[in-house]
């Protein structure tokens, strides 16, 4: 499907070359945010303090000798999810449960996205405390598909991901704590990069390992609609010298001769029926064609999971909820799903979420080495087209998690195992909806797997 916005690069260009200022692209982004209040994208916009930084990024653009002198992301727009604190901003969580405090400072993602120049426009919709594949809560209206707006746009940055593909932002930064880049990526039709586990310096602060010893699964990285600008935008987070994931990408088409297998196992299989769709082979199809047509060999992939993975993945992910204090009654105001996973990490004794900390470390020593025999390795983004809204909670907490699992089987893992994954849409249906693939590799590789993504959209 063709691109019918500018891109970022395009927007740079344009500052750069003084053909715009960032203040008419923050103007004309908040208009298009008013205009499609029927996404749930947004939870808060703040137009004041949106046009006071523009305004300053324009009178440093008017003052510089050379605007590439300047920070990469320079004026333009862009949005945060609203698990993250944005200076101004209120940061809810998606939670009536926790107070919504007014943030007097920037939490370190959001401090270099501003130090790079970017200008937020607002809070966007997230699952609460970002624990869903989807971007639903009592907070705020669903975060819907932009091109379907009764279907889900995916979580937890989904909100994030229908400002993007419906053309209100160009791009953003998002976080990955189970598949929360990739999987609304993927349900809008856009790239989404997760990195590696410590790649970006704003995420070495939580350790190698999590409060239980656990593998730290969370990281940042870009959801943006091309290659390119997902790499513009994860350079600027790495903080360097220069522009080298984007250089990389600007040159996809030497990459040539990779190894590339292809794997529809899931380590959820072992606990529930995992059915991948039709569109879902056909966006696998696609991309071992456009793999293979651009010089790379694609193979079947024999890839075995190890059966302790969804009891020992559960523990840990749920533990998390067990550590946030809450105010006396509080809990009641917790949705059903938050609650279910609050009521397990308590009834959890140290013993069993011991056994599930070693159950993952064995989980991601074992898919990382078979995973390694390939340069990459290719699945589907998504088992399905997304559901409905309200399809999740209409299950009960415990239908709600399965369904989630079935959607978006072959995402955590990667969280787990700490290594880097793109996804992206190879395959569009009839109905104009979007299907992606995953590709996943080896420590290191975030450039490569760009390069691979614009590979596939070209």
């Amino acid at each position: 499907m063709p691109l019918t916005e500018p891109t970022a690069l395009d927007l740079r260009d344009a500052l750069r070359r003084r053909e715009v200022t960032a203040t008419e692209l923050a103007e004309a982004a908040l208009a298009r945010i008013a205009e499609r209040p029927d996404l749930g994208a947004f939870v808060s916009v703040n137009a004041e303090l949106a046009l006071a930084d523009a305004a300053r990024a324009d009178a440093r653009m008017h003052a510089a000798a050379d605007p590439r002198d300047l920070p990469p992301l320079t004026g333009l727009p862009t949005a945060h999810k609203d698990l993250v604190d944005v200076l101004g901003f209120a940061t809810t969580h998606g939670s009536r449960a926790v107070p919504h405090r007014l943030a007097d400072s920037d939490d370190p993602i959001a401090a270099t996205v501003r130090a790079a120049g970017a200008i937020t426009l607002g809070k966007t919709q997230v699952p609460e405390f970002g624990i869903a594949a989807y971007s639903e809560n009592s907070v705020a209206a669903p975060a819907a598909n932009p091109f379907d707006t009764s279907l889900t746009a995916g979580g937890s940055s989904g909100g994030t991901a229908a400002a993007i593909a419906a053309g209100l932002i160009p791009a953003a930064i998002g976080s990955d704590a189970g598949g929360s880049i990739r999987i609304p990526a993927a349900a809008c039709g856009l790239v989404g990069l997760k990195p590696g586990r410590g790649v970006v310096p704003t995420d070495r602060h939580r350790g190698a390992t999590d409060p239980a010893g656990a593998p730290t699964m969370g990281v940042s990285g870009p959801i943006a609609r091309t290659g390119r600008d997902a790499a513009l935008f994860f350079d600027a987070i790495l903080g360097g010298h220069g522009e080298p994931t984007l250089a990389a990408v600007d040159r996809a088409e030497e990459l040539r001769g990779l190894r590339i297998g292809v794997s529809f196992a899931s380590p959820f299989e072992e606990w529930i029926e995992i059915g991948f769709s039709p569109e879902a082979h056909a966006a696998v199809a696609a991309a071992a064609t456009a793999l293979e047509a651009a010089g790379h060999h694609v193979e079947a992939a024999a890839i075995h999971h190890e059966p302790q993975y969804p009891e020992a993945f559960t523990t840990v992910w749920t533990a998390g909820l067990g550590r946030i204090e809450f105010a006396p009654g509080a809990e009641e105001l917790l949705g059903d799903l938050a609650r279910m996973f609050l009521e397990r990490a308590r009834r959890t004794s140290p013993e069993a979420l011991g056994v599930a900390v070693e159950g993952l470390r064995s989980f991601a020593a074992s898919a990382t080495r078979q995973w390694a025999r390939y340069d990459a390795v290719l699945t589907p983004a998504l088992a399905t087209l997304p559901p409905a809204l309200g399809a999740f909670t209409a299950l009960g907490p415990e239908g709600d998690y399965r369904l989630q699992c079935q959607w978006a089987p072959q995402t955590s893992m990667v969280n787990v195992a700490g290594v880097p994954a793109v996804t992206a849409p190879t395959h569009w249906t009839a109905a104009g909806l979007p299907m992606g693939v995953q590709l996943i590799g080896r420590p290191g590789s975030e450039a490569q797997l760009l390069q691979l993504a614009e590979q596939l959209m070209r």
